[in-house]
């Protein structure tokens, strides 16, 4: 309630990320005013942070540690970059303007700093089925064919050189035996003579 009251602007950040805060002011009145940012720590004591370079001090820094600022004149903008957010840069901030000892507020703001959720380690059922085949399924019917017909291939020829082999050995056999038949049914007569055996020939009258 205290801070509605306040016009006080809350601003989220991730633990270890960035966020980048505008500050407005009339460039006509406050254009050579020093700028800086300040975390409160109590109701009365606002702590200094950074503050924004000035034309005629310009060896005042404008970092501190991971945060900077910088001051568009021009366009009467004070701008406010938190890096490397942690948790204790969570609280509540301000962007002021100071001059002869007058100190005038240009904003509040709440800075929250979120810590990062992880992701659950648990996955999903149809992520752990892609997981397990990255193949789709046609591919695989299709791969399938492939190897069957290649097999059932090399068993054809195998199939076909067995039984040519085959058949040369039986028409070898064939041969040989027809030449020894041939050798045994035709005996030559001089061979027919040398075993004591005369061949005859008997005449009618």
């Amino acid at each position: 309630a205290s801070h509605a009251a306040e016009n006080v602007t809350v601003v989220y950040g991730m633990e270890g990320g960035t966020i980048s805060v505008n500050c407005t002011y009339n460039p006509w009145k406050q254009r050579w005013r020093e700028k800086s940012w300040c975390k409160q720590v109590d109701e009365t004591k606002c702590q200094h942070v950074v503050s924004a370079r000035r034309f005629w001090l310009p060896f005042l820094k404008n970092r501190n540690g991971s945060t900077s600022i910088s001051d568009n004149v021009h366009e009467g903008v004070l701008t406010v970059t938190m890096k490397r957010l942690k948790k204790q840069d969570a609280g509540l901030y301000q962007c002021k303007s100071d001059y002869l000892g007058e100190t005038n507020s240009l904003r509040k703001v709440q800075v929250e700093v979120l810590t990062a959720v992880l992701e659950t380690q648990v996955p999903e059922k149809p992520s752990a089925v892609r997981s397990i085949s990255s193949i789709p399924p046609e591919a695989d019917f299709t791969v399938f064919y492939i190897i069957a017909g290649f097999l059932v291939t090399k068993f054809m020829v195998a199939v076909l050189i067995f039984i040519i082999g085959n058949s040369r050995k039986n028409r070898e056999t064939e041969q040989k035996n027809s030449g020894l038949n041939e050798q045994q049914d035709f005996p030559f007569p001089g061979d027919l003579a040398h075993d004591g055996i005369s061949p005859s020939w008997e005449s009618t009258a």
